[in-house]
């Protein structure tokens, strides 16, 4: 809960807030915000779109970008992210996207996992390969995107770069 906190913290003290979109998470990442006292300050809510038509319904995913690449992909969790910001009125939106397992999903095995913040300054991604059974997968997923949001706010100022400009590429 640590980085969540931090998470927390850095919102909160550059008055932004928060909105998360998940999938293969489904929910813990938002669980996770929540054990933080005080999280009702900066996290405006989640959306879990499990399903791979919801990421285009509620999120606003190019419904292309899904039917070529399909919802396990790096720029997918940057739209998730980009989406989930627009639709809940976010300073930031985080996304986390993949393959929780125990069966392939669109062509990539079990442990792809693709995380992303959207932030007023930019974005990034990130994408990793995870060991483990499903709960080890989907907890580390919401390790990485906390990870990903943290050190991603770290090295960026308020108010630099060019709003929806991408920021550096994370490979964790």
């Amino acid at each position: 809960m640590g980085r969540a906190a931090a998470l927390l913290d850095v919102l909160g003290r550059r008055g932004w807030t928060l909105a998360v979109a998940e999938s293969l998470t489904g929910g813990l990442v938002c669980a996770t915000l929540v054990e933080v006292a005080g999280a009702s300050a900066v996290l405006r809510g989640g959306v879990v779109a499990y399903a791979t038509d919801l990421k285009g319904t509620l999120l606003d995913v190019d419904r292309a970008l899904l039917a070529a690449r399909g919802a396990v992909d790096p720029d997918v969790a940057t739209a998730m992210a980009a989406g989930v910001r627009a639709r809940l009125v976010a300073d930031v939106g985080l996304a986390t996207t993949g393959v929780a397992g125990p069966t392939a999903q669109d062509g990539h095995p079990p442990g792809t996992v693709h995380v992303a913040i959207v932030t007023p300054s930019g974005a990034a991604v990130g994408s990793l390969h995870l060991a483990g059974d499903r709960p080890a997968v989907r907890a580390a997923a919401v390790r990485a995107v906390l990870d990903l949001a943290v050190d991603e706010l770290a090295g960026r100022v308020p108010g630099s770069g060019t709003p929806g400009a991408p920021g550096p590429l994370h490979t964790t």
